[in-house]
C-alpha cells in the first residue's frame, strides 16, 4: 500500500482536503447564524443544504445568484469573505494536485499499475523478458513472429522508453524496475498460467545467478534461459535446475570443435538456427598452429577444444596479469604484448600457422589484428569475434574466413529454446553423433526436400490435435507415415522427414515413418511449405484427417429436426 498510486494521492492531498473542509465549514456556519428575511420581510434562516450550495458554487467562482432568498447586508458581507476563504483553499489544492501530477514517483507508480493491469490482461503464452537491449528486442521480434507474447522488465527510463516507443503488435508492457526485485519479476506475470519462460542474458553472471534463483522460488515449473560466461556459474545454474543455460563462448568453442570434427553437424545447426542453407560450403578448419589473440572467456574455451584434439595454440594478450592462473599447463604458451604489432606476430610464428583467432571484446581491436595478420601470412584461415550488432557489418566486408557473434548466438539459442524446445534438444543430440551420421542426413534432407527445409513441431494432445488424439484413445493404429499423406493425392507421400519424437523422457532421433504416434508424444519434423500446410490441416480438420487416414472423403451429415 505504500508504494501505491492511490496512497501517494491520499497522503499528499491530506492537508489541500483538510483546508478545503475547514473553509467550507467556517463560511457555512456563518451562513446558519446570520439571518436572513424572505420576500414579505419575515425573518429566515437558511438551512445545512441551501448553505452548502450556495458557498459550493460562490468558491468556485460560478455565480448563480442569491439563493433562495436575496441577502441581507450582513449575509453579503459574509459571503464576500466566504469567496476569499474558499478560492484560497482551492488555488492551494489545485496548485498540489499539479505538482502531484509532474511528480516522478507517482508518475511511476500510474506506470506500474497500468502494467500490472495490462499482464493482468495477457491470456495467451507470453515470456518474460528481463533487460532492453538490441538482443532481448530481436528475441521479443522472434517470439511475436510465432505467437508468442512478451513482457519486458528495464531498469534503465530511458530503454524502457525506447522499449515502448518500438511500438510492438500486440503491444509489449515495459516496467522500469530492477531485474533481480521479486516483487517486479511476480508483477510481470511469472506465477501466471500463461508464463512460458524467463529470459535473463545480464553480462553480470552473479545477478543472473540471483534472478533464477529468486524466479525458481517463485514458480518452480517456471522455464528459465540464463546467460552464463564460466563453468563454475553454469554449474551453479544448473543445480538450481535452469532448463537452458546459455554460454556463448562455449557454444563457439562447440561450434569450433565441430568445424574441426564434424563439420557436417555444424551446417546442420547453422541450417536449423536459418543461418545458411544445407547446400553452403562445409566450414572446414585445418590441423595446425593457431594463433589466439585474447585470453579471455571466448579465448579459453576455444584452447580447451584445441587442446582437446592435440592442436598446438599459441596466445597473444596484451594484459600481463592473465594467464598467471594456467603457469603450471606445459602446453599453453602465451606472448604478451600488442596483437597487432608485426613483429610480435612474427615472433609467435604467424607465417607457419594456418588459422588465427582474434577474440577480444573490441571489434576494432579484432579487425587490425586480422588485416595486419593477413598481410603477413595471406593464406592463413581468420577467424573473428564481432561484439557489436549493427544492420551493416564491417567484418562481412573485411573478408574474414569466419565471424563468431556471441550476441546473435545469445539469440539463436535462447529463442530456439523457448519458441522451438524439440529443435533446441535435436541440436544437442545430434552434437552427440559423427560426422557421417551428420553427412548421410544433410544428404537426404537435401534431396528429398531442398536445400532449406522448414522445421515443424506439433504435440499430441486433445487441444492441439483433437482428431489424433480420439483415433488413439479408440485403439486406432496412427504412425508417423499419416503425417506424410498428401492432401492432394493420398497415395503420394509429401517431402518429409521426421528428425525428433520426445515420448515421456525418452527422445528418438529420426524415428522410422512406421512408428506408433501415442498420446502427448511431440515430434520434430523437417518438410516443404505444402508439407507444413497438409501437417496443419491433418492435425486440426477432421475431414482432411479423415482422408489421410482411410483414403475416403467423410461426407458431412445434417440431422433433420
Amino acid at each position: 500500500m505504500k508504494n501505491s498510486s492511490l496512497f501517494i494521492v491520499l497522503q499528499r492531498m491530506r492537508k489541500p482536503f483538510l483546508v478545503l473542509i475547514i473553509t467550507y465549514t467556517i463560511a457555512i456556519v456563518g451562513f446558519l447564524i446570520i439571518d436572513g428575511v424572505d420576500n414579505n420581510g419575515n425573518p429566515y434562516q437558511l438551512t445545512i443544504f441551501d448553505a452548502f450550495y450556495f458557498v459550493t458554487y460562490t468558491a468556485t467562482t460560478i455565480g448563480f445568484g442569491e439563493t433562495p432568498f436575496d441577502f441581507t447586508y450582513a449575509q453579503r458581507i459574509w459571503a464576500s469573505m466566504s469567496i476569499y476563504i474558499t478560492v484560497l483553499g482551492w488555488f492551494y489544492a489545485i496548485g498540489t494536485l499539479v505538482s502531484l501530477f509532474q511528480d516522478k514517483l507517482f508518475i511511476r507508480e500510474i506506470k506500474r499499475t497500468r502494467f500490472k493491469r495490462q499482464v493482468k490482461g495477457i491470456k495467451d503464452k507470453f515470456i518474460i523478458i528481463l533487460g532492453y537491449n538490441q538482443i532481448t528486442c530481436e528475441i521479443v521480434n522472434r517470439a511475436i513472429e510465432q505467437g508468442l507474447r512478451a513482457v519486458i522488465i528495464e531498469k534503465d527510463e530511458v530503454k524502457a522508453n525506447e522499449a515502448i516507443l518500438e511500438n510492438f503488435t500486440p503491444t509489449v508492457p515495459v516496467m522500469v524496475a530492477d531485474a533481480h526485485s521479486a516483487w517486479a519479476i511476480e508483477h510481470a506475470g511469472i506465477k501466471s498460467k500463461y508464463c512460458r519462460g524467463l529470459v535473463s542474458l545480464f553480462e553480470d553472471d552473479s545477478l543472473n545467478l540471483r534472478i533464477a534463483l529468486t524466479s525458481k522460488l517463485l514458480n518452480p515449473h517456471v522455464k528459465l534461459v540464463v546467460k552464463s560466461t564460466t563453468n563454475n556459474h553454469s554449474d551453479n545454474l544448473k543445480d538450481l535446475d535452469v532448463e537452458i543455460v546459455a554460454n556463448p563462448f562455449s557454444i563457439i568453442s562447440s561450434e569450433i570443435s565441430m568445424a574441426l570434427a564434424a563439420p557436417n553437424l555444424l551446417k546442420l545447426e547453422k541450417w536449423i538456427y536459418r543461418m545458411e542453407d544445407l547446400n553452403a560450403s562445409l566450414p572446414l578448419f585445418p590441423k595446425g598452429k593457431y594463433i589466439i589473440c585474447g585470453y579471455g572467456r571466448m579465448g579459453q574455451h576455444i584452447y580447451d577444444k584445441l587442446k582437446y584434439y592435440d592442436i598446438e595454440a599459441e596466445f597473444v594478450e596484451i594484459d600481463k596479469g592473465k594467464g598467471t592462473n594456467f603457469a603450471n599447463d606445459k602446453f599453453m604458451h602465451i606472448t604478451y604484448g600488442n596483437a597487432d604489432d608485426k613483429d610480435l606476430l612474427q615472433e609467435v610464428g604467424i607465417e607457419e600457422a594456418v588459422a588465427i583467432i582474434s577474440a577480444t571484446n573490441n571489434d576494432t581491436t579484432n579487425l587490425s589484428v586480422l588485416a595486419t595478420a593477413k598481410k603477413l601470412n595471406p593464406k592463413i584461415m581468420t577467424i573473428a569475434r564481432e561484439n557489436e550488432m549493427d544492420d551493416f557489418s564491417i567484418f562481412k566486408s573485411a573478408k574474414i574466413d569466419h565471424i563468431f557473434m556471441p550476441s546473435r548466438i545469445l539469440i539463436n539459442k535462447t529463442t530456439n529454446a523457448l519458441i522451438n524446445p524439440l529443435s533446441d534438444k535435436f541440436i544437442r543430440l545430434m552434437c552427440k553423433k559423427d560426422d557421417r551420421w551428420a553427412s548421410t542426413l544433410v544428404k537426404n534432407l537435401s534431396s528429398k526436400i531442398n536445400e532449406f527445409p522448414l522445421l515443424k513441431e506439433i504435440s499430441i494432445n486433445k487441444k492441439n490435435t483433437p482428431m489424433i488424439y480420439d483415433a488413439i484413445e479408440k485403439k486406432e493404429e496412427i504412425t508417423l507415415r499419416l503425417f506424410t499423406r498428401s492432401l492432394y493425392n493420398r497415395d503420394k507421400e509429401n517431402n518429409i522427414i521426421p528428425l525428433l519424437l520426445h515420448r515421456n523422457d525418452e527422445y528418438i532421433l529420426l524415428p522410422s515413418l512406421d512408428e506408433k504416434v501415442e498420446k502427448n508424444d511431440s515430434i520434430l519434423f523437417a518438410c516443404d511449405e505444402n508439407a507444413q500446410s497438409d501437417i496443419e490441416y491433418i492435425c486440426q480438420n477432421i475431414y482432411e484427417f479423415h482422408y489421410a487416414l482411410t483414403g475416403k472423403e467423410k461426407s458431412t451429415i445434417f440431422k433433420k429436426d
